[in-house]
């Protein structure tokens, strides 16, 4: 059995431990990983909103499923598009770890603490969004690449400090450079922050990988992932608007919470519903409407209008840079 993986360190980890895991289970079967680097890797100079949203990190993935070389790839599962391509199924989703948002700073303890103009460092509209309605006094700047190197970024100075996933500091024995965790109160999670998934190509070949996968999915964690990544699919499911969306269930009951907003954080709304957590679809589908009827749409489309506007700036910017360089006729 084939793992595919991006290759960047808490990748890899991802896809060891699941190895390990099936390890267990089967005993006689040889799992390996097989890494590969994504565009998503790849392109570091600009946002993920800008140039092909979260496909950029699984596409090399499902060719390699796809021509055979691999027989399933995990991803990180709000790194995955709300629609799989054809041919392509979500096989398994892992149980939770964290959800939550991590300050990290090697002079200040919180947000609270940092200085008018501090450079806080995140690659999400939504952390910008949610940062920017409450510390309007900070400058955000995108942040991008890997994990170890987002730390380098803040360890050489360039950033006051950066927000990432809890759970991917966690997963790397990296939980003592969190500087505080950010509760969903102050900083709402991205649909499936912090939760695995497993996904396959459909095959004729015999083998029911979902039934040799099984055991690794955890049903508390598909059920609020459901209910959060429906929210997200009815707007589109771009990572060009700032949406968050959070679940929760206690006993037989989810709590879902989401929000909307621009970019600057100015305008935001926010919704939130109780019901069964064996309905989590149509409770997405109930605090999506909510949101609706205040606009989000028109929240949304704002949001997409002001990335486009910013692609055909940044293009006119590179000719104009283009043109001053070549020799003169």
């Amino acid at each position: 059995m084939v793992i595919a993986s991006r290759e960047s360190r808490l990748a890899m980890w991802q896809a060891e431990h699941v190895r390990d895991r099936l390890t267990l289970l089967y005993p006689q079967c040889d799992v390996k990983i097989v890494g590969m680097t994504t565009r998503g890797d790849q392109i570091l100079d600009r946002t993920l909103s800008k140039v092909g949203g979260k496909g950029l990190f699984v596409k090399e993935l499902e060719v390699a499923m796809a021509e055979g070389r691999a027989d399933l790839a995990v991803h990180c599962l709000k790194d995955m598009p709300m629609e799989l391509p054809e041919g392509f199924a979500m096989a398994a989703v892992m149980e939770r770890e964290d959800a939550r948002d991590a300050f990290v700073s090697n002079d200040y303890a919180s947000l609270d603490e940092l200085p008018d103009g501090a450079v806080v460092g995140t690659s999400s509209l939504r952390r910008q969004a949610l940062i920017a309605a409450r510390y309007p006094q900070l400058v955000i700047k995108p942040l991008r690449g890997n994990l170890d190197t987002r730390l380098a970024k803040l360890d050489r100075g360039e950033y006051a400090a950066i927000i990432l996933a809890a759970a991917g500091l966690k997963r790397l024995g990296l939980a003592a450079r969190i500087r505080a965790l950010l509760s969903p109160e102050t900083s709402l999670p991205a649909p499936g922050q912090g939760t695995l998934a497993i996904e396959i190509p459909e095959r004729d070949d015999g083998l029911d990988l979902v039934a040799l996968l099984a055991p690794l999915h955890h049903g508390h964690s598909a059920l609020v992932s459901i209910a959060e990544r429906k929210v997200s699919q009815v707007f589109g499911g771009s990572c060009q608007i700032p949406l968050a969306s959070y679940a929760t269930i206690d006993g037989d009951q989810m709590h879902l919470r989401a929000m909307v907003a621009t970019p600057d954080g100015k305008r935001m709304i926010s919704a939130e519903a109780h019901g069964p957590a064996a309905e989590a679809e149509a409770l997405g589908l109930q605090v999506a409407e909510q949101l609706r009827v205040q606009d989000a749409e028109g929240i949304l489309a704002a949001c997409l209008s002001e990335a486009a506007q910013a692609d055909d700036d940044a293009r006119s910017a590179e000719l104009a840079a283009s043109a001053a360089g070549k020799p003169a006729a």
